[in-house]
């Protein structure tokens, strides 16, 4: 059976949780695979709006095993807040499974995260100050802490030391802020640990058994393509793999096994934080798509960047996902305008760019070359088939399914649940 990964095909916040939401029905699995409590996922059900910032968006569909995989970094003290949050709000996290391997957020990354970001000005990257890049670095400079670390307490006060003996000399030294100590760091993580102990698991192990079972596992991927530490608009990017082939690190599931990569677009662009947007819209028409959108981050309630629909960016999250679907989001949001327009390409210092710039300085002169496709009025969040929608809507869709170089499998024509018209099947 298959295991599907599911991706953002722009910077992020284009509707994931609605996708993952949809397909819960039809999913075993739905596991987080990297990224941590920097992202968020809204999933609308009935009268009742959920923000998630850790825990997987299946955790909201009873029949699903949600999943926090070995590449996520994890806070703790978010993760129980959220667990409790849903609690009181009569969803139990029971069946969560939290990865041994995965590594987790410490007091000193997020004071690092904060003061550097602060120390670099103009310069900095937009992130959102909670110790996933910090985090990240330690993991990769084999100096971080697991989640089985929080079980043996000489083992963590052993990581701990290392990694304060370097980052007290930073930040004392270089940021003038106080040192911090290991002693309490570890009581309150020994805490954390007590409450985690239930959860955690061999998550590469269950998963595997459950594909060779039958079982169907969503891979669900935080922030967006254009994100990615290795494939995004670097260095303003996130500390993690977001696209498909980050799915497999992850979570331990080989690439073998994945038989479909969905990208979820929104129907223009947004992106949160620093760095180059070539459709950005600094008039009255980006303050338009930022209202009727909501562009509001889930996570930091910062103002989303907004622009038009970018298919250079589309014909590139296809190409490095392998994308098979999209589902494409926030149609309604364009409902009422005359003229839609889209970039079809980029003109970089007096040349056109059909395809995303090699270098960042050429990215950074992109201008976009626009096209323009007839709008309509009608109000389409009642839809409930694509002949619902007016011929003009119709053709927009069919316009960027062709831009984008995949088939367009589901519509999003409000925040709903039942706001969603289903084209082809998913899985």
């Amino acid at each position: 059976m298959p295991a599907i990964v599911l991706v953002g095909a722009q910077w992020g916040d284009e509707g994931k949780g609605k996708a993952t939401d949809l397909l819960g029905g039809d999913v075993d699995y739905v596991v987080r695979y990297q990224g941590g409590n920097n992202a968020g996922h809204t999933v609308v059900i009935g009268d009742e709006s959920y923000a998630l910032h850790l825990l997987p968006s299946g955790i909201l569909s009873p029949d699903v095993i949600p999943v926090i995989g070995n590449g996520v970094v994890i806070d703790p003290a978010v993760m129980l807040a959220e667990i409790d949050g849903l609690r009181a709000r009569g969803i139990s996290a029971d069946r969560l499974l939290i990865s041994a391997n995965a590594h987790l957020i410490m007091p000193q990354h997020r004071t690092l995260d904060k003061v550097t970001e602060r120390y670099l000005g103009k310069a900095r990257i937009g992130t959102t100050g909670r110790g996933i890049g910090p985090a990240y670095a330690d993991k990769i400079n084999r100096m971080g802490v697991r989640v089985q670390d929080l079980f043996d307490p000489n083992i963590l006060t052993q990581k701990l030391d290392l990694s304060l003996r370097e980052k007290n000399q930073v930040l004392t030294k270089v940021y003038n802020r106080r040192r911090i100590e290991t002693g309490p760091i570890v009581e309150e993580y020994l805490a954390y640990g007590e409450r985690i102990r239930p959860y955690v698991a061999d998550t590469t192990l269950v998963l595997n058994r459950a594909l060779d079972e039958g079982k169907v596992v969503l891979l669900e991927g935080a922030q967006g393509t254009l994100l990615d530490v290795d494939h995004g608009t670097y260095p303003f990017v996130t500390s993690s793999s977001p696209t498909s082939g980050g799915a497999c690190a992850g979570s331990g599931v080989g690439p073998t096994k994945i038989t479909k990569v969905i990208g979820i677009l929104k129907a223009y662009t947004t992106r949160v934080g620093s760095g180059p947007f070539p459709t950005e819209l600094l008039d009255e028409q980006g303050e338009y798509l930022r209202k009727t959108g909501g562009e509001y981050g889930v996570t930091t309630g910062r103002d989303r960047r907004c622009g038009w629909f970018d298919a250079v960016i589309a014909r590139y999250a296809t190409r490095v996902n392998g994308v098979t679907d999209y589902f494409l989001t926030k149609l309604d949001v364009l409902s009422g305008l005359e003229r839609v327009p889209v970039c079809v390409a980029y003109d970089v210092d007096g040349e056109r760019v059909d395809e995303l710039p090699t270098t960042q300085t050429g990215f950074h002169h992109a201008k976009p070359i626009l096209e323009y496709l007839d709008g309509w009025r009608e109000d389409i969040s009642g839809a409930k088939t694509f002949s619902d929608l007016p011929a003009n809507a119709q053709a927009y869709v069919r316009a960027l399914e062709e831009m984008a170089g995949a088939q367009i499998s589901a519509i999003g024509v409000g925040p709903g649940r039942d706001q969603t018209l289903a084209l082809r099947s998913m899985i």
